[in-house]
């Protein structure tokens, strides 16, 4: 016996649950639209209040390009001028924004060392020996006052290479002989100090003393 033809309201019942299950979207076809979801929320949420959630994309785009534009040497540049560093609480003496302080000048200084060192470099390839016995006095002068003072600038790229493993390993601006701070008066004038004024007069006069 055909059972559609006895109820033909069960057959159209059965055909719509049917439809309905076909039409049902399965797991593989909603976790891109999720994953969309939680990337959007993501940028919505670095997004500051006031801004029309349509323009946070780009909002966060600008802000990226900003943060990167605020970048020298592969960090930050200092929040800290020379004059807040001189007004600066004991109790903040290298302290994280001091430290980054001084790191950002060390860098500043080898950047510019090297640059100097390359620079000499190209300048007496660049140059001929003149055959003119007095320009040729007056170059071979000028060529060993420009070496000398490259020599002077390696001597003090070790030691801003140095202060930069201090500043890493947390010793940067305490005195090596006596552990007192160096104070930052004396570490703007000289960033490389690893002494106080006090323990580098006392060395100055032993040196004296002894030879």
């Amino acid at each position: 016996m055909d059972m559609a033809k006895l109820n033909p309201n069960a057959s159209e019942r059965a055909q719509k649950r049917s439809a309905e299950v076909s039409m049902r979207p399965t797991r593989a076809t909603t976790a891109k639209p999720k994953a969309a979801t939680a990337a959007k929320k993501a940028v919505v949420s670095d997004v500051p209040l006031g801004i029309p959630p349509a323009a946070g994309q780009g909002y966060v785009a600008r802000k990226a390009e900003a943060a990167s534009r605020d970048l020298v040497f592969g960090m930050p540049k200092p929040k800290l001028s020379e004059a807040e560093l001189r007004r600066a609480p004991e109790d903040d003496y290298m302290n994280k924004e001091q430290l980054n302080f001084f790191k950002f000048i060390l860098l500043e200084t080898r950047s510019q060392i090297l640059a100097n060192a390359s620079d000499t470099g190209e300048h007496l390839r660049d140059n001929e020996v003149t055959t003119d016995p007095a320009d040729r006095a007056t170059q071979e002068e000028e060529y060993t006052l420009e070496l000398r003072t490259r020599d002077r600038e390696r001597k003090l790229l070790k030691k801003v290479e140095r202060s930069l493993k201090m500043i890493d390993e947390g010793t940067y601006g305490w005195c090596e002989e006596s552990g007192e701070p160096i104070g930052i008066p004396r570490l703007l004038a000289r960033p490389t100090a690893t002494l106080s004024l006090e323990a580098q007069e006392r060395r100055e006069r032993m040196q004296k003393l002894y030879g």
